[in-house]
């Protein structure tokens, strides 16, 4: 039996995005015996919300450089204006609901063109540019959907969901936020599931505390060792890696400069290909490329 997780995120949280390596490992390692559900927070409504808090492009942007600490890709070129999340979280749900097997594909798109472009994720027409280079999805279709009925009602939903954190685990850790009313989970919390049994790993946290909490829901599940290398980590994720993410599946003490040298090789050998995206690249596995 897989345990469910359930993954609480927003395309526009720098923490939410600097998780993704240890995401990365949790996936790596445990595989399809992790059965993953995604609800997305909504941080944002409307710009003016950031800007009545005291947010400008420029303080944003300069939060890159603290955010790189932890590894992924990041720009420093500012926005014409602070953008709000919400628009982008509603693209995911509609992806969701019209190519569910593309949703997380088109989350990960959004979360790096959030950090190292100057997009403004809450167009309709920088959604579509974004999610047009996903593979095997019709961004146009879902563009075009972001209004409807059931799309709205599905991302009413997942932010309602997202704001019931009052009281359990993730509050008592000081890990939820009330920035709009209800006390809600921030990016990227988790809650897995197993048996009725129910943990919390709320806010940003490390690989080491959600694979504690795997190791108590089920320590029978297989637990894959990392990655011997950087060919076989982007074989297992087809829609790609950046360089931390490919150190962190590579190894519990990540290698940075080891697994970039590996994919640096792989391109090389016509075997990967580099997408260049902030400060770093996305890697991916060339399709029919022999490793």
């Amino acid at each position: 039996m897989s345990i469910e997780v359930t993954h609480f995120n927003d395309p526009g949280c720098p923490f939410g995005y600097s998780a993704s390596p240890a995401l990365a490992v949790l996936r790596w390692r445990y595989a399809d015996q992790l059965e993953w559900r995604l609800a997305t927070i909504g941080l944002t409504e409307r710009s003016e919300q950031y800007v009545e808090r005291g947010y400008t492009p420029e303080m944003m942007a300069r939060s890159a450089v603290t955010f790189r600490r932890y590894g992924m890709p990041f720009s420093t070129a500012p926005r014409p204006r602070v953008a709000a999340t919400g628009r982008a979280c509603r693209a995911i749900v509609a992806t969701r609901l019209a190519f569910p097997d593309r949703e997380v594909a088109a989350f990960r798109a959004l979360q790096r063109a959030w950090f190292t472009t100057t997009l403004l994720l809450d167009e309709d027409e920088a959604i579509a540019a974004v999610l047009d280079a996903v593979p095997s999805l019709d961004a146009a279709a879902v563009v075009a959907h972001l209004d409807d009925i059931e799309v709205t009602a599905a991302y009413e939903r997942d932010r309602a969901e997202a704001r019931t954190a009052a009281g359990g685990p993730t509050d008592f850790q000081g890990k939820a936020a009330a920035t709009d009313g209800p006390v809600r989970y921030t990016a990227p919390s988790l809650i897995l599931r197993r048996d009725g049994q129910s943990l919390e790993a709320g806010g940003f946290q490390t690989i080491e505390a959600y694979d504690v909490i795997v190791a108590n829901l089920d320590p029978t599940l297989e637990r894959r060792p990392p990655a011997p290398t950087a060919a076989a980590a982007l074989q297992h994720f087809a829609d790609g890696l950046t360089t931390q993410e490919v150190a962190a599946v590579m190894g519990d003490a990540p290698d940075r400069m080891a697994a970039e040298g590996e994919l640096i090789d792989l391109v090389a050998a016509g075997i990967a290909s580099r997408t260049a995206a902030g400060d770093d690249a996305l890697w991916m596995a060339r399709a029919g490329a022999a490793a």
